[in-house]
C-alpha cells in the first residue's frame, strides 16, 4: 500500500512537472518575448530619426567592377518619423490598383513603397484594416523595393531623391507605367513597370547613352526593411532574410543571425554575399507575407544579405547586382528584374516558379525538412477544401483517409494489444509467482510472448506513425496562409489560431477574459477525453508507476495542446475517436472483452486494505 501511494505521488509530481515546465519554460517566455519585442519596436519608433547616408554597400565587386555602394535607402538628414499618410504625401505618386493589391509608386526615388493586400485583413472581420506590406521612408516602419544602376564616371545616377517623370496615372494589369529621367550628363534612364493580377511586378530598366564617352553600369534591385519586426519566434517557422542563390541553394538568415555576421563593406554594416550565381531570388519573409527581388534567371549576379546600424535603427537589406554592361555612345542597354510583394499563397508561388522559371521559388514557403510529407499534406487538404468548402471538414476527411492508408499496420498493432489483453491474467499470475525476482519474471514473460506470438512493442506503432503526420499537419496549419482565418463550425472562426473558449471563465459565461498562459478551450478538453478513453481501452502497463503516468498523460496533453491551432486539436480528437472505434472492432473480432467501462468504474473503487496478521505471543 505504501508503494502504491509513493508511485501515485511520483506520477502526479512528474505530470505536474511536465505541465508547469511547459508553461514556465516555453509558453510564458514566448509571450514575454513577444511583449518585449513589441515594446522595443514601439520605443524605436518613438525615438527613431533617419540620418543621411548614401546607402548600403553591395557585395565585394569582381575585378574591374566599381566599388560604389547601391544607392541610398535612407531619407534626408534629421527627418523625423511621421504618420504613414504624411510620409506618402512627400512624393508625387502613381496609384497601384489590381485585384489583389492597392498602393502607389513613389516618383521620388522610383520606389515601390506602398502596398497593401486587398484580400487579407488584420482579423477575421472583413471590416478590419487591410494588411499593409510595404511602407515609405519617413513612416514608422519603412519597407520597400528599389531598382536602378550603379557605376562610375557616368554622371548623377538615379537614387532615392531622384524625381522621375511618368506617362500615366495608374499602374494596373494590362496598363504598364513608364518612368523617365535625364541625368543631364548624356544618359537617359527609362523604367517600365508592369504588374499582374496577383503579386508580381516586372521592372524593365533601360539606359540610352547620348553622350560622347562609353560608360559601364551594373543593374541592381533590393528589398529594404528598417527596424527589426516583431517575430513569432517559433523554431518551425523562418522569419527574416531568405533566398535561393544559384548552386548555393536555399539561404535563411534570421535577423539575429545576420547581426552575428562579420563586418561587410563598412564598420556599421554586417552581412554575407554570394558572388557569380545564376537563378533564384532574395527577399525578406514574414510568416504569411514576403517581398523578394528576382533577377533575370539566365544571367549571373551577386546576391547579399546585409544589416546596417544607423543610429538607433537597424536596416536589413536583401539585394542583387548584375554584371557590368558597357553602354557605347548612341547605344541602349537594358535589364529586366521582378519583384514579388504579397501573400505567400501556395498556388500563386508554385505558378510563378513554373511559368516564370524562378529557381526553387516554392522554398519561399517554409515547408521544412519534412517537405515530402508537408507538401502532399497541404495538397490533400487543399483538394478537399475546394470540394467541401471548409478546411475543418477537409482535415476530418484527410484524417480518415490516413487511417485507411495505415490500416494494415494499425490492425496488426491493435491485434497484438488485444492478445496482450487476453493473456493479462497469466501475466498477473507470473508476477505473483515470482514475487520480487524480476529476472525470472522477465524470462517467464518472454516465454509467454513467444508462445502466444505477441510483440509487446507493437502497440507503439500507431503512435510512431502518427508523430510525423501530426508534425506535418501542425506545420501546414502553422505556415500556410490558406489556413489563416479559415473557419470551421460554431465558435471556431480561425483554424490556425487556438480555440478561443476557456474553461476558466466557463467558456465565456463569466464576464472576464481568461489568462493566456493557462488556455483550455472546448476542443482541447474533447481531445483530452478521447485520449483518456483510448488509453482506458488498452491493457495497463505492468509497472504501476508507468500505469499512473499514462493515466495523467491525457491531462498533460490537454493543457499542452490548449495553445495549439484549433485545426490541429480537432485533428487529434478526431483521430483518437477513429482509433477507439477501430480498436473496439478489432478487440471484438479477436474475442477479447472490451473492458472500457470496467476500467472506468475501477478508478472509483477502493482497493481492499491488506490486513496485517497480529503477532503471536
Amino acid at each position: 500500500m505504501g508503494n502504491d501511494k509513493t508511485n501515485m505521488i511520483v506520477a502526479i509530481a512528474l505530470s505536474l512537472a511536465v505541465l508547469l515546465g511547459w508553461n514556465y519554460f516555453i509558453a510564458a517566455p514566448r509571450v514575454e518575448q513577444q511583449r518585449q519585442a513589441a515594446l522595443q519596436e514601439k520605443a524605436a519608433q518613438q525615438g527613431r530619426t533617419t540620418a543621411g547616408a548614401d546607402g548600403i554597400p553591395t557585395p565585394a565587386p569582381k575585378e574591374g567592377q566599381p566599388s560604389s555602394p547601391i544607392p541610398g535607402t535612407l531619407a534626408g538628414p534629421g527627418q523625423a518619423i511621421e504618420s504613414r499618410e504624411g510620409a506618402l504625401a512627400r512624393s508625387p505618386r502613381i496609384r497601384i490598383d489590381t485585384p489583389a493589391l492597392a498602393g502607389s509608386v513613389a516618383l521620388k526615388g522610383g520606389r515601390i513603397d506602398d502596398v497593401s493586400l486587398k484580400g487579407y485583413h488584420e482579423t477575421v472581420d472583413d471590416k478590419s484594416p487591410r494588411i499593409v506590406l510595404l511602407s515609405p521612408t519617413g513612416s514608422a516602419n519603412p519597407y520597400f523595393a528599389e531598382f536602378g544602376w550603379v557605376g562610375q564616371n557616368a554622371g548623377p545616377l538615379p537614387n532615392g531623391e531622384t524625381v522621375w517623370t511618368a506617362d500615366g496615372t495608374v499602374l494596373s494589369p494590362g496598363t504598364p507605367l513608364t518612368l523617365t529621367f535625364d541625368n543631364g550628363a548624356g544618359l537617359v534612364f527609362k523604367r517600365v513597370l508592369a504588374v499582374d493580377d496577383k503579386f508580381m511586378f516586372t521592372v524593365r530598366d533601360e539606359v540610352e547613352n547620348k553622350g560622347s564617352a562609353a560608360v559601364t553600369l551594373y543593374p541592381y534591385s533590393l528589398v529594404s526593411r528598417w527596424g527589426k519586426p516583431t517575430t513569432q519566434g517559433y523554431y518551425v517557422l523562418h522569419e527574416g532574410l531568405i533566398g535561393v542563390l544559384g548552386g548555393d541553394g536555399l539561404q535563411e538568415y534570421t535577423y539575429d543571425h545576420l547581426a552575428k555576421e562579420p563586418a561587410y563593406g563598412g564598420p556599421a554594416t554586417k552581412g554575407k554575399a554570394w558572388a557569380n550565381v545564376t537563378g533564384g531570388f532574395v527577399g525578406i519573409t514574414d510568416k504569411y507575407w514576403a517581398a523578394a527581388a528576382i533577377p533575370d534567371q539566365g544571367e549571373a549576379y551577386t546576391g547579399a544579405f546585409t544589416e546596417r546600424t544607423d543610429g538607433a535603427t537597424k536596416v536589413y537589406q536583401a539585394s542583387v547586382r548584375g554584371d557590368g554592361r558597357n553602354v557605347a555612345p548612341g547605344a541602349t542597354i537594358g535589364a529586366t528584374q521582378r519583384l514579388f510583394a504579397g501573400a505567400k499563397e501556395v498556388n500563386s508561388i508554385t505558378t510563378y516558379e513554373k511559368d516564370l522559371g524562378i529557381k526553387q521559388f516554392d522554398l519561399m514557403i517554409d515547408w521544412g525538412w519534412f517537405h515530402f510529407i508537408t507538401k502532399p499534406m497541404f495538397r490533400a487538404l487543399d483538394f478537399f477544401f475546394h470540394l467541401f468548402g471548409n478546411f475543418g471538414v477537409s482535415i476530418l476527411v484527410v484524417t480518415l483517409l490516413l487511417k485507411i492508408l495505415f490500416l494494415p499496420i494499425a490492425n496488426k498493432s491493435y491485434k497484438s494489444m488485444a492478445k496482450m489483453k487476453a493473456v493479462q491474467p497469466e501475466m498477473l499470475a507470473i508476477r505473483e509467482r515470482y514475487g520480487d525476482d524480476k529476472m525470472k519474471q522477465q524470462q517467464a514473460m518472454m516465454e509467454l510472448y513467444k508462445k502466444e506470438k505477441i510483440n509487446p512493442v507493437a502497440g507503439c506503432w500507431p503512435v510512431l506513425i502518427q508523430i510525423p503526420v501530426f508534425f506535418a499537419l501542425y506545420k501546414v496549419l502553422f505556415i500556410t496562409i490558406e489556413m489563416r482565418h479559415a473557419p470551421f463550425f460554431g465558435w471556431i472562426q480561425d483554424l490556425a489560431a487556438p480555440d478561443p473558449t476557456s474553461l476558466l471563465n466557463l467558456f465565456g459565461l463569466l464576464p472576464f477574459a481568461a489568462p493566456d498562459f493557462v488556455h483550455l478551450g472546448i476542443w482541447p478538453i474533447l481531445m483530452g477525453i478521447t485520449m483518456f478513453i483510448q488509453m482506458k481501452m488498452n491493457p495497463a502497463p505492468p509497472d504501476p508507476v508507468q500505469a499512473q503516468i499514462f493515466t495523467f498523460m491525457p491531462i498533460v496533453f490537454t493543457f499542452m495542446l490548449g495553445s495549439f491551432p484549433a485545426g490541429l486539436v480537432i485533428y487529434w480528437a478526431w483521430n483518437n475517436t477513429l482509433s477507439v472505434i477501430q480498436q473496439y472492432v478489432i478487440m471484438r473480432q479477436n474475442g477479447v472483452k472490451v473492458e472500457l467501462w470496467d476500467n472506468l468504474s475501477g478508478m472509483f473503487k477502493k482497493k481492499p486494505v491488506e490486513k496485517v496478521p497480529a503477532a503471536k505471543g
